[in-house]
């Protein structure tokens, strides 16, 4: 049950989210007394997340000042780590992304040998987006691991106190797949309540939005799609150490073991050019997609699946393919309605996915009337 909506946290929820632009506004919606109400107000306005203009609509006399959210009051620092590339950012704190650049990945994907990497480059990127490092309120990392129940763990390292060394803020966590389904929704489908998200690349997660929130599972392994067992693969050895899972035949590595290609950028070229070798490769690698894909429509019913990662280069066979099978084996009631769509955010889908989780939780009313309580005066 929602409290009571009058703490400085509350007051902030209901400028950002739900458009209240006056102090009265927010004096009816609450029942705070007008002192408290401008206590609550002036508060937020010293800690840089509320700005008051005096540009309201008059209805006679001295028009009154309309309250907004202060995007600029702060920044984030957002970071997609896949498996062989990864991106970084810094974004304002509406979530837009100020300045992004590459991050060069070390053969080794631990922590300790890529944060050290990724600090530096939030560090330069903090220049370039002419912000201090006093301006920075949280981190958002997504990485190419389940996070499990330790949302601060990576691999089993704790990485709050790795970026505290340079950043003293709250530190999210989650697997980049997730990450890209959340950019995915919030971007483009705020609309659509249930939306499943499946990465195409050296391997095949996926991601699961339903009621709206993302659905991490029991011990955060939901959407391990890429490990579900196919027929006809019996013999086929996956990373994961089990036999005849998607990924082993499907997935990116499998593709590129068969065409013969260096990466996947060439292997997607090559397809958008018509060699009928691996457009064939490639959509009979949709349709095995699509098999899975067709089980998880029919269990969970999602509004639109969203294809994501390297392999959507050569998207038109491989969403061909799964759209094939999806259509012909999911059932008539469950595929009535569903959509079936490319990702058109790319790399970007993972930024602002860590974003949307980091801003979230730190501008949650909870968070906010903590961080104020124990703030300077």
């Amino acid at each position: 049950m929602r409290r009571s909506p009058s703490t400085s946290g509350e007051v902030l929820r209901l400028v950002r989210e739900e458009g209240v632009s006056t102090r009265a506004e927010l004096g009816r919606l609450t029942g705070l007394s007008r002192p408290a109400v401008a206590a609550r107000v002036n508060e937020l306005i010293a800690h840089g997340l509320l700005v008051e203009r005096a540009d309201g609509a008059s209805t006679g006399g001295r028009p009154p000042a309309r309250l907004a959210f202060n995007a600029a009051g702060g920044a984030v620092l957002v970071a997609n780590l896949g498996r062989s590339r990864g991106q970084a950012a810094v974004c304002d704190l509406a979530g837009a992304l100020i300045v992004q650049a590459d991050v060069d990945l070390p053969a080794d994907l631990s922590p300790g040998a890529v944060l050290p990497r990724l600090l530096d480059r939030w560090s330069e990127l903090l220049g370039k987006a002419g912000q201090s490092p006093a301006t920075v309120r949280g981190a958002g990392l997504a990485v190419p691991d389940p996070v499990g129940l330790t949302p601060e763990a990576w691999d089993g390292v704790e990485v709050g106190p790795l970026v505290a060394e340079r950043f003293d803020v709250p530190v999210l966590l989650d697997n980049d797949v997730n990450a890209a389904a959340l950019g995915e929704h919030r971007t483009r489908f705020a609309d659509l309540a249930d939306l499943l998200f499946v990465k195409v690349s050296t391997g095949i997660g996926g991601g699961l939005i339903m009621g709206g929130r993302i659905q991490r599972g029991a011990l955060g392994a939901a959407g391990e799609i890429g490990h579900v067992p196919v027929p006809g693969a019996e013999e086929s050895p996956c990373r994961c150490g089990n036999l005849g899972c998607l990924e082993a035949i499907a997935g990116g590595a499998a593709l590129l073991a068969r065409s013969g290609a260096r990466d996947l950028a060439e292997l997607s070229e090559r397809a958008r050019a018509g060699d009928p070798a691996v457009v064939g490769l490639v959509r009979d690698a949709g349709r095995r997609l699509g098999e899975v894909i067709a089980t998880a429509v029919n269990l969970l019913n999602p509004a639109v699946v969203v294809l994501g990662g390297d392999l959507t280069g050569a998207y038109e066979p491989l969403i061909a393919g799964v759209r094939e099978v999806v259509y012909r084996r999911a059932t008539a009631l469950a595929t009535g309605r569903l959509r079936i769509e490319p990702s058109r955010l790319g790399d970007t889908a993972g930024l602002i996915g860590c974003a949307v989780m980091t801003l979230d939780h730190l501008l949650a009313p909870e968070t906010v009337d903590a961080a104020l309580t124990t703030a300077p005066s």
